[in-house]
């Protein structure tokens, strides 16, 4: 199975993966600040961008090298019981519940290879078969 991140989990993988946001918040609002405040060449945000790169690497290697352990798998929890589903119109009956009132089974059809009830058997010794 494929690990996908998932919110809800407090693994150590999924908790480095939630760090993306963050530390691109961060790591731009510094690279802002030193283009801002230097007044040399190297402190500018053109050659300072790299930086970037460098917080996105770090951030997959710790995602990739932390623990899956106790991992949640990502779900799709059911609707509960008795909720109608997706697209349903009030007034049509709900698709897949059992039907209401009085229900008429029809009789069983008849096997292949058999005879309906009246008619000989084909096996029968007074039969002339030619």
């Amino acid at each position: 199975m494929r690990y996908r991140y998932n919110p809800d989990c407090s693994c150590a993988r999924c908790r480095a993966h939630a760090m993306y946001g963050p530390a691109m918040l961060i790591t731009i609002g510094v690279l802002f600040l030193l283009d801002q405040l230097g007044h040399s060449r190297w402190m500018d945000f053109g050659s300072t961008w790299p930086a970037l790169l460098i917080v996105i690497g770090l951030i997959i290697f710790l995602e990739h090298n932390a623990s899956a352990a106790g991992h949640v798998a990502r779900g799709y929890v059911p609707a509960p019981p008795g909720t109608p589903p997706q697209g349903y119109v009030p007034g049509q009956p709900v698709p897949g519940a059992p039907p209401q009132g009085d229900v008429i089974t029809p009789p069983p059809a008849t096997q292949a290879g058999s005879l309906p009830p009246g008619l000989s058997n084909p096996d029968d010794s007074g039969v002339r078969h030619e």
